[in-house]
């Protein structure tokens, strides 16, 4: 199993910048640290390419993850070019999540850069397409235009986000990803749609897709109640019912938040990404590190 940790958000690093939160991640033993993308957030966030290539400046090891990037915000050869580009700043560490944006991205973001919301999912699978080639430096044809990009860097990890029971998301993770990432699953919400991917990944002649969980949770004892009820009406706001929105959330100490992973591993995760919502976000990474210890990670 293995473990990574969401670094905070715009605002949440304190005195110290997102540097210090990756560093002290991979000093605790992390596999990875994650950032979120919004072009235009409900509360400040930076660019998640940007703080990506701050984290890969002052580690070594740990892998950096989108958790995700809406790419038909930026367009193709963008995208390709700012995961080439932070390929060879990170020494190949890059985790590309990606996904199509859902309510919490809003209409506007996209009408900011003129990509119509409805079709942002048809846009996101011919940008997949091509993405692979584009980042590995291979021709390809853009718009009627014969598109090289130089350097190239080999394709990191392609994982792609998708709420269970969506039929065109399960197809798009089917076709193009080496992960599928659903975002803030409870367990046993994801059996039935990992059995779709199956089906769906032979048609295809592919293999199955591995599993990374993103998973809220307040590490320790006794997390205080508003704290909680704060988490719930936050991620209700992905478009979460909040019944679904409390289950989700993990509390607890390092061995009981094990025994919850080791369940989800049970179910197929392959990965488990923390996102904190305690206050000393250095003492949750901690903590988390300890929890992947106590799974032999």
């Amino acid at each position: 199993m293995k473990v990574g940790v969401y670094l905070p958000p715009f605002g949440g690093y304190g005195d110290e910048g997102p540097w210090a939160h990756a560093r002290h991640a991979e000093d605790v033993g992390l596999e990875s640290v994650w950032v979120g993308d919004h072009l235009i957030p409900t509360a400040p966030r930076l660019d998640a390419t940007m703080v990506l290539a701050s984290a890969a400046a002052v580690t070594r090891r740990i892998g950096l993850g989108f958790g995700v990037m809406v790419p038909v915000l930026r367009g193709a050869a963008w995208v390709a070019k700012q995961v080439v580009s932070l390929q060879h700043l990170s020494g190949d560490r890059v985790l590309l999540g990606v996904g199509v944006g859902g309510p919490v991205h809003g209409d506007m973001a996209f009408r900011a850069v003129g990509v119509p919301y409805r079709e942002r999912g048809r846009r996101t699978d011919e940008l997949l397409a091509v993405l692979p080639d584009l980042v590995e430096g291979r021709t390809v044809d853009l718009d009627g235009h014969e598109v090289t990009l130089s350097p190239g860097a080999d394709m990191p990890p392609l994982l792609i986000a998708g709420g269970a029971g969506s039929e065109p998301a399960l197809r798009r993770v089917a076709r193009y990803a080496d992960e599928w990432f659903p975002a803030f699953t409870g367990q046993g919400a994801f059996a039935a749609s990992a059995q779709r991917i199956a089906e769906l990944a032979a048609e295809y002649g592919r293999p199955v897709p591995g599993l990374t969980l993103s998973v809220n949770l307040a590490l320790g004892e006794d997390v205080p109640a508003e704290v909680i009820e704060h988490q719930v009406r936050a991620t209700m706001r992905y478009g979460m019912p909040e019944a679904m929105a409390r289950a989700s959330l993990v509390t607890g100490p390092p061995e009981e938040v094990a025994r919850c992973f080791a369940d989800l591993a049970e179910q197929g995760a392959d990965r488990i990404i923390g996102m904190p919502f305690g206050e000393d976000r250095f003492r949750q990474s901690e903590l988390l590190a300890e929890t992947a210890r106590l799974l032999g990670s």
